[in-house]
Parts: C-alpha cells; sequence; structure tokens
C-alpha cells in the first residue's frame, strides 16, 4: 500500500507538470501552436517570443504554480500512514512535476525544458535560495539579453547559493536539497545543450529579438 501511495504522489506530480500550458495559450489566444513558431520550444521563453509579455509572464506564472501545488500538496496524499520524511515526499511530487514539464504526455513527450516548474518546486522547499537565483537570472539576461543562459547560470547558481546559505549565514539545508540542487543544475543544462550550441556558435536567439524556428 505504501507503493501504490508513492506511485500516486509521482502520478499526480507528473500529470500536473505535464500540462502544456504554452501549447494551450497558443491555441486560445492566437489559434497557432508555439512549436511552429519561434524557437519551437513549448516553454514560457518562446510564448514571450510568439506570444507578447502578458502571455509569457501568464505562462512562466503556471508553470511556477505547478512545481509549486506538486511539491507542496500533491506530496501530502496518503491512502495510508507513510513513515517518511515529508521532504522526501515533497521531493517526489516536485521531480514528477519537473519530468512532466519537460516530457509531457499531452504532447509527445515534448514540452518546455523545466525551468519554471523546477522554481516552483524550489520555492516550496527553500524559497530565499529562490529569489537569490533570480536575481542572478534578471542580472544575466538584463546584460545579455539571453534567456538560455540566464536560465543556466541560474541553475548552476543554486548548489552554490545553497551551500553559501548553510556554510557562511548558518541556514539549515538539508542534504537533500542540496543534492537535488545538483541535479536541478544537471538537468536544466541537460535540456538547453541546444541552447549552449547556438550561444558557442554566436547564433542563439536573444530576447525581445524575432527569430526562425530553431528547434524541433
Amino acid at each position: 500500500m505504501v507503493a501504490v501511495n508513492l506511485l500516486l504522489i509521482v502520478i499526480a506530480g507528473y500529470l500536473l507538470g505535464s500540462i502544456p500550458t504554452a501549447i494551450i495559450a497558443g491555441k486560445l489566444l492566437k489559434g497557432i501552436d508555439v512549436r511552429e513558431h519561434g524557437s519551437g520550444n513549448a516553454g514560457a521563453t518562446n510564448v514571450f517570443r510568439v506570444l507578447g509579455w502578458q502571455a509569457g509572464l501568464l505562462v512562466l506564472a503556471i508553470d511556477i504554480a505547478k512545481g509549486f501545488v506538486a511539491t507542496k500538496y500533491a506530496s501530502q496524499i496518503a491512502l495510508v500512514p507513510l513513515d517518511i520524511s515529508p521532504v522526501y515526499l515533497m521531493f517526489l511530487g516536485g521531480v514528477s512535476a519537473v519530468f512532466g514539464h519537460i516530457w509531457t504526455v499531452f504532447a509527445g513527450f515534448k514540452g518546455g525544458k523545466g525551468v519554471g516548474a523546477a522554481a516552483g518546486m524550489l520555492i516550496a522547499l527553500y524559497p530565499v535560495a529562490v529569489l537569490i537565483c533570480f536575481a542572478i537570472f534578471a542580472v544575466v539576461v538584463a546584460t545579455t539579453r539571453y534567456v538560455s543562459l540566464g536560465s543556466i547560470t541560474a541553475a548552476v547558481s543554486l548548489p552554490v547559493v545553497l551551500w553559501l546559505l548553510q556554510s557562511y549565514y548558518g541556514k539549515t539545508v538539508e542534504a537533500p536539497l542540496y543534492w537535488f540542487s545538483i541535479f536541478v543544475a544537471i538537468l536544466i543544462v541537460f535540456t538547453h545543450r541546444s541552447n549552449l550550441g547556438r550561444l558557442l556558435a554566436g547564433t542563439e536567439n536573444k530576447f525581445g529579438s524575432a527569430s526562425p524556428k530553431t528547434e524541433p
């Protein structure tokens, strides 16, 4: 029964994360599939590019909410009492949402890049670290106009930020959160591997500029 309970948390988190908000926004607002425009990615950044900043912010907010709700509430599904730390259950629900966001069952297992859902998960677990990483993201995007570079930099900064908070400011960071932050950094770099190639080649799209479809 415990295994069934854990499976329900995984399923609930995954389905929440799988809601294809960028695709839905494109269909409802302009009757288009955002995967056929801009970068071709079903994520908030491409919605900003194709549908405008209002739609982009809405999609980003919903993506963050998916990760937050999966972490905070899907993890509380309990058919039987579970002798497992709530933190581990929150991780389970949140990671499932991130996977659902990247590999959504509702769009041929091709979704966004996981940044929004991961941010929502981390807001539920450690909001201070997220605020710092968001500031890093904002500075990088403001100075370079590369959203992908901002996302990668913020993700890679997360484990460093957690370590600094614990080592120099006396904040408690549980070991699972620290190791998960390393996993998130690796995952975000992996989902942005094509962007990294274009950044190195000098062909990456800058925020606010129109661009042809470059990703499948």
